[in-house]
């Protein structure tokens, strides 16, 4: 029963479960509020072409984190050792088997669409195993391709909808600059673990220091794209871009007084739930 129980944990967290579903959401409410509001709830809800496009992102993100939770193991057990136990409660061979599984799944699902389908998702799935194996490792590529491979899947639901125009650009360029930050302060957070695993992050090639010039740059577009976003009709939502301009100068400035992994650990976690607070708002878009 036990020995169950802890496959299930480890299950959860190789895979980052959590994270997955939130993905599953925010591409539902991406479609429901900003690529297809002129259709009803139900008429989404019950969009079959839709659910194989969300179940399948689902698939080849879990396999995604475990290549990267198989990649990453040496390097968790000394940044993250609890990440580090819960991930290799199942075994390594066990993770490629579920791996190579999850794969072959998402690649047949995705043929039931269409051909374009499969090529967008096989795409998927190859440029994340090449960031796992090898791209994170080149610190000029690392964090812009890592965020990119985030973002990648709101490309489907959008290329489904066909629906283009500035205000979904710039909301697109908003969360990717969240997430571009996020990864700088883990590569902060990280310096000890990627230094033993000979790992070039910006921050070991440039310093800690010239780091945040990097994130606090990124940070000040964060703010101007935010400023640009009051100026479309979105709702309440407007709102929480108003407020992003707060946060991001409040961001900026503990971001400079970080000195150790803890302090950069709740950096990371507050640039989290302020993307989490932001999947949510879109509720808020009329």
């Amino acid at each position: 029963m036990y020995r169950f129980y802890y496959q299930i944990l480890g299950f959860v967290s190789t895979t980052r479960l959590l994270n997955v579903i939130v993905l599953c959401l925010t591409q539902y409410l991406i479609s429901i509020y900003i690529l297809a509001p002129e259709r009803s709830l139900i008429s989404l809800v019950l969009d079959f072409n839709l659910f194989i496009i969300v179940l399948v992102t689902a698939i080849s993100t879990l396999s995604g984190f475990i290549i990267n939770n198989f990649y990453d193991s040496e390097k968790d057990r000394i940044n993250r050792p609890k990440i580090f136990f819960l991930g290799n409660l199942i075994s390594e061979i066990n993770q490629l088997k579920l791996y190579f599984l999850f794969n072959l799944i998402a690649i047949i699902i995705s043929i039931s669409i269409s051909y374009k389908a499969f090529i967008f998702f096989s795409f998927y799935i190859f440029i994340i195993w090449l960031y796992s194996y090898r791209i994170k490792r080149l610190y000029w590529l690392s964090n812009f391709f890592s965020t990119a491979i985030v973002i990648y899947p709101f490309f489907g639901v959008t290329l489904y909808f066909g629906t283009f125009s500035l205000k979904v650009i710039l909301m697109a360029l908003f969360l990717y600059n969240l997430l571009f930050l996020r990864d700088l302060v883990k590569d902060l957070q990280n310096i000890k673990g990627d230094l033993i695993q000979e790992y070039k992050t910006l921050p070991i090639i440039y310093g800690v220091y010239n780091t945040k010039i990097l994130a606090s740059f990124f940070s000040l577009f964060t703010f101007i794209l935010s400023i640009n976003l009051l100026k479309f009709q979105i709702g309440n939502v407007y709102f929480y871009y108003l407020l992003s301009i707060f946060f991001i100068l409040i961001w900026i400035v503990y971001l400079w007084f970080c000195k150790d992994q803890k302090n950069y650990l709740w950096l990371r976690n507050f640039i989290k739930i302020w993307i989490l607070i932001g999947v949510f708002s879109i509720t808020l878009i009329s």
